[in-house]
């Protein structure tokens, strides 16, 4: 099958929301097991990154090429939501 470029930049935008994604994971699971201001300050601003790449995405690709990355997003969400409740 052969690539472009538009599929190139395509599949590295969704690599870079989804590294994002990841990110995002590891400072809020940092966050949740040592639990102090700087944990979650960097808990949120991964998730202000991850969430204007996800956005990048959805601008460059539509819904269909963020689907797992909202659904990851989400998950991270409601997790440090958890975190900021207590």
């Amino acid at each position: 099958m052969k690539r472009y470029d538009s599929s190139l930049q395509a599949d590295s935008t969704v690599a870079r929301a989804q590294n994002s994604v990841n990110k995002l994971h590891n400072a809020v699971s940092q966050a949740l097991s040592h639990p102090n201001e700087q944990t979650v300050e960097q808990a949120q601003n991964s998730l202000d990154h991850a969430e204007q790449s996800i956005q990048q995405v959805n601008r460059s690709l539509g819904p269909q090429g963020v689907e797992m990355a909202e659904e990851m997003l989400a998950d991270e969400k409601s997790r440090l939501a958890k975190l900021n409740q207590q």
